[in-house]
């Protein structure tokens, strides 16, 4: 489980690029009257008002899964989880609306809330990343989801010949997929530091199978640096950059929010707008949605066979 934070101006914009589409749905929200567009901009808007002086008042989470934990989830342990992530986060007396997104193949869902909360308090968000990164390991840990091995702990400067420039490799990859939104852009990055990129092909086809880096005339498997660097993991990990930074242009282009004035109102909601059942699996849902679940790098193929695991 792996959580992502970003600040922004307007609700409107973030709003309408996380429900004007087919595959969004909306799993739960707190102080929000129904599910039309308008009225959440309008309800997140009116409560905004209540501190004009907080410029960035939207506060937007995007919590993601591995494909591996695909069985494992469900709607309304997606639902529980995002609450608990907000309680651990001290996100809490606030709007929130949470939406779950089928339009990518690796399970994610989208959490909006108000930094302004119920009293017209701001909520901190000056210590979100260090908590965000704590929380996500503890409720991975908590509900066995899929944890890949980490290299962080490793002493570098004990390493010597191939060890020492797996690691080197290891953490120019990591450091270079975290900034990059496109494979051109993760190229260029690893470039600077002297690693070369081979992508492998599907025979007779331009579909991607699997990548090799190469740096001092050593050359080795992406999945034999590390699970996370295999082409599948690292092409998860760009997506979700181009959807942050897709997500933050389209929070800040649209500026702040028009007035409002603050009103009371209830906040029951309009269970016909519900679009899925709670008890929806994931896999489910994705299958639905035309995924096959396919297309892995075949060293996970590979290993698959070897130890009879099916899917």
């Amino acid at each position: 489980m792996v959580g992502k934070q970003i600040s922004g101006k307007s609700f409107g914009g973030c709003i309408r690029y996380l429900l004007n589409r087919d595959k969004a749905f909306v799993l739960d929200a707190e102080g929000i009257r129904s599910f039309s567009i308008d009225t959440i901009i309008q309800d997140l808007n009116i409560q905004r008002k209540m501190n004009p002086n907080l410029g960035k008042a939207v506060g937007h989470l995007i919590l993601s899964w591995s494909k591996e934990d695909i069985d494992k989830l469900n709607t309304d342990l997606v639902t529980n989880l995002a609450k608990e992530y907000l309680q651990k986060m001290r996100i809490n007396d606030t709007q929130y609306i949470t939406v779950l997104h089928t339009d990518r193949e690796h399970p994610h869902i989208h959490i909006v809330y108000n930094r302004v909360n119920n009293q017209g308090k701001t909520i901190s968000d000056s210590n979100n990343y260090k908590q965000n990164v704590k929380i996500c390991k503890e409720l991975t840990l908590k509900y066995g989801f899929h944890f890949g091995e980490s290299k962080r702990e490793v002493h570098r400067d004990r390493l010597k010949g191939k060890e020492q420039i797996r690691y080197q490799l290891y953490d120019a990859i990591i450091a270079a997929a975290k900034k990059a939104s496109n494979w051109t852009q993760m190229e260029t990055l690893l470039a600077q530091n002297g690693i070369g990129i081979e992508f492998k092909y599907k025979s007779g086809t331009k579909e991607i199978q699997g990548v090799s880096f190469s740096q001092r005339e050593i050359k080795t498997k992406g999945s034999a640096i590390d699970r996370s660097c295999s082409y599948k993991n690292l092409n998860d990990t760009i997506e979700q950059n181009t959807l942050a930074n897709q997500l933050r242009a389209a929070i800040n282009a649209a500026g702040q929010a028009p007035e409002a004035t603050h009103q009371s109102y209830s906040s029951e909601l309009d269970e016909s707008k519900v679009l899925i059942p709670n008890t929806t699996s994931w896999f489910d849902l994705l299958s639905g949605m035309g995924y096959a679940f396919g297309s892995e790098d075949e060293d996970d193929a590979k290993r698959r066979k070897r130890q009879g695991i099916s899917r």
